[in-house]
């Protein structure tokens, strides 16, 4: 039996054809963008240690290296800086990152420590993000004291809910190997929670993107 053959000249079979495929291209490619955003991993939690403060000091801001009008001239200073987000990437406005750290002896202002840090570190610091949700802290590089290699506590709060509690660590520090709480950690939370420290003209700086599950 014969083909029946096409009302339509080949050309312009072909004109709609592909006239067809272009209307739908941009109908295929929105449901393409529409696709949700692969939800990323939460920065991993770690101890809050013997250390966080009974009270927050009187002077709490983000310049741990000014203790009220005491100015502290020790140890490399250092700017850790980064974005609090969620899971989806979107900023977490409003939450607030609390830092505390030993000074440059390896002394914690805590009773447990029996209050022997340096008066001109003030230790603790806290700050609110904006609706970008940076934060910046100025503070000392940390130190590593007996027992641990050097870390930096951190904490992240969103009203009365305690979101994230951790410690960052310095990339290359040779006690980090050492460190009971940094091997407990697989390869990919320890990329996480450990940062270089880079030369800049104002300090060392420190990246530290912080993820939640907000």
């Amino acid at each position: 039996m014969r083909p029946i053959p096409s009302p339509f000249p080949p050309t312009l079979l072909s004109r709609r054809t592909v006239a067809a495929a272009l209307v739908a291209a941009p109908a295929l490619w929105l449901g393409l963008r529409a696709q949700p955003a692969a939800a990323r991993r939460a920065t991993p939690s770690q101890t809050e240690g013997p250390y966080y403060p009974v009270a927050p000091p009187k002077d709490s801001d983000n310049d741990l290296l000014r203790n009220g009008t005491l100015v502290y001239p020790e140890g490399q200073s250092a700017w850790i800086e980064g974005q609090v987000s969620d899971l989806t990437g979107k900023p977490v406005a409003g939450a607030r990152v609390e830092i505390w750290q030993c000074d440059h002896a390896g002394h914690y202002h805590h009773p447990g420590d029996g209050d022997r840090a340096d008066r001109r570190f003030q230790g603790f610091g806290s700050i609110a993000v904006g609706a970008d949700g940076r934060y910046r802290f100025r503070t000392l590089k940390p130190v590593a004291y007996a027992g641990r290699t050097p870390h930096i506590h951190v904490k992240v709060k969103l009203g009365q809910r305690e979101l994230l509690t951790t410690q960052l660590y310095v990339a290359g520090d040779a006690g980090n190997t050492r460190d009971f709480l940094w091997r407990r950690l697989d390869e990919t939370e320890r990329a996480a929670l450990t940062v270089p420290f880079t030369a800049a003209s104002d300090g060392l700086r420190a990246n530290f993107p912080i993820v939640v599950a907000a």
